[in-house]
């Protein structure tokens, strides 16, 4: 199971945290860690591309977004990828949790 876990300071994320395998089909053909996947990278690289707000770690099964600098940008493009995560997991309950913190 992917095991996300999303740490908020008012309301605004600043950590997320995304571990584990959905073990929804074997490895090359998983769709549910391919989607998670394609989610994270593609936050990562758009808040990059625009402000470099964030610090982040990229190793196998696990992904790590930590906010430098609260800025709009990142806000709003770490607050689709929650919305997004969110769908997924309705849609893959037994692949998928979403754990948050205050």
């Amino acid at each position: 199971m992917i095991k996300v876990n999303i740490k908020r300071n008012n309301k605004k994320v600043y950590e997320l945290v995304i571990k584990g395998h959905a073990n929804y089909d074997s490895i090359g053909k998983d769709i549910v860690c391919a989607a998670v996947s394609t989610m994270a990278i593609t936050t990562i690289n758009n808040i990059m591309a625009l402000d470099g707000s964030i610090d982040y770690e990229d190793n196998s099964g696990f992904i790590k977004i930590r906010v430098l600098k609260d800025t709009t940008v990142n806000e709003k493009i770490l607050n689709n990828l929650v919305m997004m995560l969110e769908e997924l997991q309705k849609q893959y309950p037994k692949n998928i949790e979403i754990r948050n913190e205050v």
